[in-house]
């Protein structure tokens, strides 16, 4: 093992049981050194996505069977991290002390340090702030994949419902890098943050709701709501379109569930028109490409707010309010 630890405690965000952002708190820590094929990272800023939500609440109730039946297998929240490497250990290769780097983690990055897998890690380019990169994997990644089984390409009409979250709005700058003509369901205080990032057209979903756009108008529709009705949604797609249901609202015990099953119900029968309800994975070749797209300028990431690590549940309690425009970010003090 090498290393360049030089303490040997750190401050964690750590939950013992599922709950509201109360039930996680701050703790000391031993930082913990890594096995082989693994490194440890200081962490320079980790961002909150949805998936923190749901782990840290055990809801679905079915999502327990996965994470956890009684508590989550890990406890410390954060599954996007950027940070600096402070320790390797045997077996790696492609990371050194000191290497900047970003990745999704299985969690732990509201923490002043986390280990993982060195696989799950990518370079940071000098290029991109570790504020942004942090930002980038798990909602980039969702969204480059929502895209992509989509099938959107130049000169299509895309639809993305729920434009102005973390997923929205990098699916919104990344099907109009593509050359489609993006039409955007969002929040009022949120259009001019959307069409700034690609979108042709924006409705404020509180007076348009998907019902009230145009039937058989879209190549395809990206819908991370998850609340419109599917047979609408389906009406609305040209032949040949696709819907890609990237998340879905539900019942406390299996969530979206019963909507999938509903649209392979539903995809049947459809004149050509599919619905396609999406599995993100965890996919480090694409952090790796959107992170070049971001140094490049070609994606940004929409930050709404930074808090320091010492506030975490404050930014775990913002986000479990469910009003987050584009992503929040607990960023770390300087080493």
């Amino acid at each position: 093992m090498n290393t360049k630890l030089e303490t040997r405690t750190m401050h964690a965000w750590t939950q013992t049981r599922y709950g509201a952002p109360d039930a996680v708190q701050d703790v000391v820590v031993d930082i913990p050194l890594p096995g082989p094929l693994e490194v440890v990272v200081r962490v320079r800023a980790s961002s909150i996505n949805a998936a923190d939500i749901h782990i840290m609440r055990g809801e679905p109730l079915l999502l327990r069977a996965f994470f956890g039946m009684r508590r989550p297998r890990v406890g410390t929240r954060g599954r996007d991290v950027s940070g600096t490497v402070v320790a390797v250990g045997s077996g790696v290769a492609d990371l050194a002390i000191g290497d900047e780097v970003l990745g999704e983690l299985a969690g732990g990055g509201l923490a002043e340090y986390v280990k993982t897998p060195a696989d799950q890690l990518v370079r940071r380019p000098g290029a991109l702030d570790p504020v942004a990169a942090s930002a980038l994997p798990l909602a980039g990644g969702t969204a480059w994949q929502a895209v992509e089984l989509g099938g959107v390409a130049a000169r299509q009409r895309v639809l993305v419902i729920g434009a102005s979250g973390g997923v929205g709005t990098y699916t919104v700058q990344l099907a109009a890098l593509r050359g489609a003509e993006v039409w955007a369901l969002c929040g009022a205080r949120s259009r001019k943050l959307v069409e700034d990032l690609g979108a042709a057209r924006t409705f404020d979903y509180k007076t348009t709701d998907a019902a009230g756009l145009p039937a058989a108008s879209f190549d395809a529709i990206l819908d991370i709501a998850g609340t419109a009705p599917l047979r609408r949604l389906r009406s609305m797609l040209r032949p040949g379109g696709t819907l890609v249901l990237v998340s879905g609202e539900g019942g406390r015990l299996l969530g979206p569930i019963g909507r999938i099953l509903r649209a392979g119900l539903l995809s049947r029968g459809a004149g050509g028109r599919r619905i396609r309800p999406l599995a993100a994975r965890t996919k480090p070749e694409l952090t790796a490409e959107l992170a070049a797209l971001a140094a490049e300028g070609r994606i940004r990431a929409a930050i709404e707010r930074t808090w320091p690590l010492s506030e975490a549940r404050n930014a775990l309690a913002h986000v479990d309010a469910g009003h987050t425009v584009g992503k929040v970010v607990v960023v770390m003090a300087p080493a």
